[in-house]
């Protein structure tokens, strides 16, 4: 597999003092891989985001996206970048939902013809038409996202960058934004880097874990199940695990075998197997 984005080494000094220093474990994004950056408070993800989109220079170390360094030579990868930060009312611009997407088309000189076309495709696929001509600013925490990920997708780049997209969603639009990450990478097959804390949403979009501790060490990467199948680890850096693993743990210690079950519908057969299989030892 191609490496698209690399982190090796790197130390970030902020003007107060504070010190990230993003030592152990390279960090890597594969073409196509879907990475979280889990970790507390304090533990420097969106610093680390902040180097790959270029808006951070290292005090040291090295970082690459598509080969070149992203703090001096953004504009040479800008095109194969989405990125959407944690307050989309920070990104979001336009007087209107349509004008809005097609900022970046737009600031890139492509025809207006051809840019009405790519907006209206990103939000035909985000099921947004009905928003098109909307204000923003007065939608709701769900429908604001999908608009600053359809501005991120509109000119189809190759990596996506979210920094805490879930921050201020509620439940039914946490899941409608982790589904829609999923269905994205499936057809788009386009490379994903989140920052985020919602643990339970992790094992529904991602493929590999990047566990950071306070200080920006990196200090596992994994795959979801190998790194909730350790609640120990989870806990020693002020991380509950998601509550399906902790459902089968708890099983687990009163004596049930079941492996651990990532996603509702695991979880559903699993348990279903359990049952079935009880009822077969009852009736022999």
């Amino acid at each position: 597999m191609t490496v698209i984005a690399r982190a090796t080494n790197v130390r970030h000094v902020y003007p107060d003092g504070t010190e990230l220093c993003y030592g152990g474990i390279e960090f890597t994004v594969e073409r196509g891989e879907r990475v979280v950056l889990l970790g507390p408070n304090g533990s420097g993800k969106t610093t680390l985001l902040f180097h790959l989109v270029g808006l951070l220079r290292p005090d040291s170390g090295t970082v690459r996206v598509f080969g070149v360094d992203p703090a001096e030579q953004f504009e040479r990868i800008r095109r194969r970048i989405g990125v959407v930060l944690q307050d989309p009312d920070r990104q979001i611009i336009a007087p209107t939902v349509a004008e809005d997407i097609a900022f970046s088309p737009r600031n890139y000189g492509v025809p207006e013809e051809e840019t009405e076309r790519l907006v209206h495709d990103v939000a035909a696929w985000f099921e947004i038409e009905r928003l098109l001509d909307k204000v923003p600013h007065y939608l709701s925490g769900g429908e604001k996202s999908k608009v600053a990920l359809a501005g991120a997708l509109v000119m189809r780049p190759e990596l996506l960058v979210l920094d805490e997209p879930f921050e201020g969603l509620d439940t039914v639009a946490k899941s409608e934004l982790a589904n829609l990450l999923s269905r994205l990478h499936a057809e788009q097959d386009i490379s994903i880097i989140v920052s985020t804390h919602e643990i339970n949403l992790i094992p529904e979009f991602v493929d590999t874990v990047y566990l950071l501790a306070r200080g920006g060490v990196i200090v596992v990467k994994s795959t979801p199940r190998e790194l909730f199948a350790r609640p120990e680890l989870l806990a020693a850096h002020h991380l509950e695990p998601p509550v399906l693993a902790s459902l089968f743990q708890e099983l687990r210690r009163r004596g049930i075998q079941a492996d651990a079950a990532m996603t509702v519908q695991e979880a559903a057969e699993m348990l279903a197997k359990l049952v079935q299989e009880a009822g077969e030892r009852h009736a022999a």
